[in-house]
């Protein structure tokens, strides 16, 4: 069994990290974002199925197809973000499953079923789109997740004619504390698990 991680390391991953609104206009560097990814794509999916797929926008003509999408709350401090993230997950990941399990060649049928692929998908994909902000957070980044847009519209926009579907979206940059809210409270243990 590997050592907990430091009091600082979790500070800076959970106790006291949070949700971005403003940012400082330091820029995030394509080689950080490689890095992310390499962190995140070792999280586990069932039967490394892999589904997440993941639009880093950056640039000003990537950013101005993204705003029309965004609730008018979010315009502001997506465009002002150095990074957003589409983070997306493909419905049709099975095609890949030879690639990614391939000690089962019949993987790719466990999930023939349309239910089954739908729901595998985007259970993983989220999940994959977790890991990215824990990755991010490792990393020194801020994060600045939303739902806040035009799913249907931003999976046209950026995906189409694949089987990719947009599930939500991640600023990614160095925060300032303009715009912090106060943290919100939190369940305790006993409100919301039990131990059996």
């Amino acid at each position: 069994m590997a050592d907990a991680l430091n009091s600082a390391a979790l500070d800076q991953l959970f106790t006291e990290a949070r949700t971005a609104n403003s940012w400082s206009g330091t820029p995030v560097g394509d080689d950080l974002i490689t890095r992310l990814y390499d962190l995140l794509k070792m999280g586990p999916t069932s039967a490394n199925c892999s589904p997440g797929r993941y639009l880093f926008i950056k640039s000003d003509a990537a950013k101005a197809r993204l705003k029309p999408f965004l609730m008018e709350g979010n315009v502001d401090k997506v465009m002002a973000a150095p990074v957003t993230v589409i983070i997306g997950y493909d419905r049709n990941f099975p095609d890949h499953m030879p690639f990614l399990f391939p000690h089962n060649p019949d993987a790719k049928h466990w999930f023939d079923d349309a239910a089954v692929r739908q729901d595998t998908a985007f259970r993983n994909g989220t999940l994959q789109g977790a890991y990215l902000m824990l990755a991010a957070r490792a990393l020194g980044l801020d994060c600045g997740p939303m739902s806040g847009f035009d799913v249907d519209g931003v999976t046209a926009e950026f995906f189409a004619g694949t089987t990719i579907q947009a599930n939500f979206l991640c600023s990614l940059g160095v925060m300032t504390t303009e715009g912090l809210f106060p943290r919100s409270p939190r369940f305790s243990f006993d409100q919301v698990a039990e131990i059996l």
